[in-house]
């Protein structure tokens, strides 16, 4: 086993670095326990973009829970149950909340399921969650980037609405989960739970959580490793997939104006906890987990797109010789040549198929061309058979022709000749 020099010697440096390290004490403020702060301030002056991907069978109640988690109404593109195709509508909208700016993206699924044919459903998804990375990529990747102005399109949380059936989750839920699960942080919800009795939904919850292990489909785990946050988060994730119930109508309860729905047997109050997890979907979408779904986003599913698409690209960490580390030009200059090769084998199989073809339709075009002038001596041959044919028939008239003439000459002189000797007859 060799050992580099140079590695050896860095090595050998960072270690000597780490024992140097020294703790000093201040005699006084400096001034950067203020770094924080300053992110802070930055951060706010900046302002923060966050995407939601809303999936669920039409009219199942999605933009509903939205408009209730923001407490806005948001325009809502009409949708039937007649779609071609599984499509996607974007909207976009700037919100603020004390000092803080917030640009929010919302992506919602138009026709989820309601096809007959339903192959290209997570095709569909899974592409465009492709694309928004990629696009990311590709302003990394140029030589003078801008990432002030970049519109980061990347989905951070897709909210799965589940339809309330009370049995066990759908086959084209679980695939599509389990198709899109490396790309976003998957937040399940059981949507409309004012629809099904509250021991159906906790057979429910415990069933759905048993497909998704089955199916090794991974959906979103709030952190547990922020020990402000370990003990709300933990339990949080026991209650997962949220049983929700969304409205912005005002009910009056007693003395006191809530958000509702009202039945003929009773009101579902939306922030009331025994009623619905709404206020725990909104306390750690929003209010604790918020960042950490960014950075997930970013750290890890985008991460694992870049990667596979960097080594797609023909850049590695390590060349395949020596293993020793490359750098982007020297994988850049190595990947050229290794693409300059590959069109260089194409140019010359293309021109080998070419001459191969040329070739072919050459020989093609020379038996057609001998077909055609067999065919024309055989005519050729026939038209002269058949003109001498002709020619016989001609001299053959003509000798008939010749013949009736001398008969017929004949006859009229044997006429004449009676004529005369009846006429010499009748004189005596």
């Amino acid at each position: 086993m060799t050992i580099d020099s140079t590695s050896l010697l860095s090595a050998k440096f960072c270690n000597n670095a780490e024992k140097n390290i020294r703790s000093l004490k201040l005699n006084g403020h400096v001034g950067f326990d203020t770094l924080p702060d300053q992110i802070v301030a930055k951060s706010v002056s900046d302002g923060f973009t966050f995407n939601i991907l809303c999936l669920g069978e039409t009219g199942i109640g999605k933009s509903t829970l939205i408009d209730t988690l923001f407490n806005t109404k948001f325009d809502w593109h009409s949708t039937s149950h007649f779609e071609p195709k599984v499509r996607l509508n974007k909207t976009s909208y700037d919100l603020q909340e004390s000092n803080v700016r917030l640009k929010l993206s919302l992506v919602e699924s138009c026709g989820f399921g309601d096809q007959i044919d339903k192959e290209e459903t997570h095709k569909i998804l899974s592409d465009y969650l492709d694309h928004q990375f990629e696009a990311y990529l590709q302003e990394e990747l140029k030589i003078k980037r801008n990432f002030a102005v970049l519109n980061d399109t990347r989905v951070h949380v897709c909210l799965y609405f589940l339809s309330p059936t009370g049995h066990t989750i759908k086959a084209l839920d679980l695939l599509t989960m389990k198709k899109i699960d490396q790309k976003v942080n998957i937040i399940p919800i059981i949507a409309k739970a004012d629809t099904i009795a509250k021991n159906e939904l906790s057979k429910f919850k415990q069933k759905i959580i048993q497909d998704l292990i089955a199916n090794q489909v991974k959906i979103y785990q709030f952190p547990i490793d922020d020990e402000n946050v370990v003990e709300l988060n933990a339990s949080m994730n026991s209650h997962l997939p949220f049983a929700v119930v969304g409205s912005t109508d005002m009910v009056k309860v007693g003395n006191k104006q809530v958000r509702a729905r009202q039945y003929p047997w009773g009101v579902v109050m939306i922030d009331n906890e025994s009623h619905s997890d709404f206020v725990k979907l909104r306390e750690m979408l929003l209010r604790t987990n918020m960042f950490d779904l960014i950075e997930q986003t970013h750290l890890k599913h985008y991460e694992l797109f870049r990667r596979n698409r960097l080594v797609e690209m023909g850049f590695a960490d390590c060349s395949n010789a020596n293993g020793k580390t490359m750098s982007i030009s020297e994988t850049y200059e190595a990947r050229h040549t290794e693409l300059k090769a590959e069109i260089q084998k194409k140019e010359d199989d293309i021109k080998e198929a070419f001459v191969a073809k040329v070739k072919a339709k050459e020989a093609e075009l020379k038996e057609a061309e001998k077909e055609l002038h067999e065919k024309f001596v055989m005519l050729k041959k026939q038209h002269a058979e058949q003109k001498e044919r002709v020619e016989e028939k001609k001299r053959m008239l003509e000798d008939e022709i010749k013949d009736f003439q001398r008969r017929k000459f004949s006859l009229e002189q044997s006429r004449l000749h009676s004529l005369g000797t009846l006429k010499s007859a009748k004189k005596k």
